[in-house]
């Protein structure tokens, strides 16, 4: 069988591709022309180069292939320029999947995110089913994938697709070499560059569980349905707690209010906009700080068979491939006992 994965170079999709090799699939990576491969190297792939805006390059790369895995997502929480985000995430998305229907795909998974997911008032975790709306949806990043997912969803039901949607959590782990906005946090984090904390909480997955569990929907989800695949709920505090035992470090931190902070990450989104650098802190991201964002993976668990590892074990790796890799060098990582 012969999987076609796009953003196959990125954090999710290379940890896609290694698991479909791992499986004996063949796989063909949609990787957009001079972008960094460096975590396709020595994998046994075929790259074929395109992007999700360059309807043909879709045509070309879906032809020949059984299966697809589509992981590609413009994935940042400060943009200048939003309509790019919206052109990659909901259009080319749309494109994709037609092309890929037309071809004649045997399974699809689409990689949305538990940003589309409505959160509970009291936070307790959400699941699938939790309601949610574009109104709620904050910043442009996850209205984004609100719309893609609507689409998706439509295209599926239209077509009569054998497309099921899978909704990843906050994935950490190996091989973020960007980093991702939540990989940034870890490397601040190890770094000394997290001073502050807010009262928010993530479910935090291992990127391979994450990547196990695309397998799983592709194998076992039924078409039309979502699944969340997600880890451990943690309140930011607990994660910066983690990742200061793993590095060996006693942190105190200051406590900061939303309030107090949304003014500092107006200022650096106007400071991004000179240095055009992606800032630290933006206001998108303090507001969604607001809330828990802690969801369930049962669905998950019970239908796909989808297992997840304490998120310690994640940010371990994580910890341990940024500094392998020359990110924060200098910093030691302890080996946390495992229960």
């Amino acid at each position: 069988m012969k999987s076609l994965v796009t953003g196959a170079n990125g954090f999710v999709g290379s940890a896609v591709v290694r698991c479909l090799l791992a499986a004996g699939h063949k796989v063909r990576c949609l990787v957009r022309p001079g972008s960094d491969r460096r975590n396709l190297d020595k994998l046994n792939v075929e790259i074929s180069e395109g992007d999700l805006r360059d309807t043909a390059s879709l045509q070309r790369a879906v032809a020949g292939c059984d299966g697809l895995f589509h992981v590609a997502a413009d994935y940042r929480l400060w943009v200048p320029d939003p309509e790019t985000m919206y052109d990659i995430n909901v259009r080319g998305t749309q494109a994709l999947i037609l092309a890929a229907a037309e071809a004649g795909m045997e399974r699809m998974v689409y990689t949305s995110s538990v940003a589309t997911l409505g959160l509970n008032s009291d936070n307790t975790p959400a699941n699938e089913e939790t309601p949610s709306s574009l109104a709620a949806m904050t910043g442009h990043y996850k209205r984004s994938k609100f719309l893609a997912e609507q689409a998706v969803q439509q295209l599926t039901d239209e077509h009569k697709l054998p497309l099921v949607i899978v909704n990843p959590s906050t994935p950490i782990g190996p091989c973020d070499i960007r980093p991702t906005p939540t990989g940034r946090m870890v490397l601040d984090t190890l770094c000394g560059r997290m001073p502050a904390y807010m009262n928010t909480g993530l479910n935090v997955a291992h990127v391979d569980d994450i990547a196990q569990g695309h397998l799983l929907a592709h194998a076992h989800g039924k078409a039309g349905e979502r699944y969340i695949l997600g880890g451990e709920n943690m309140t930011l505090l607990q994660i910066l707690q983690t990742i200061d035992e793993i590095s060996g470090k006693q942190i105190k931190r200051m406590n900061l209010s939303a309030n107090l902070m949304l003014p500092i990450a107006w200022m650096m989104e106007k400071s991004a906009m000179i240095t055009d650098t992606e800032p630290r802190a933006t206001v998108d991201s303090v507001r969604m700080a607001k809330k828990m964002m802690f969801f369930s993976s049962d669905k998950a668990t019970r239908e796909l068979g989808y297992r997840y590892r304490p998120a310690a074990e994640a940010l371990r790796d994580a910890i341990s491939w940024f500094q392998d890799n020359g990110y924060c060098s200098g910093i030691p990582v302890r080996s946390l006992q495992r229960a």
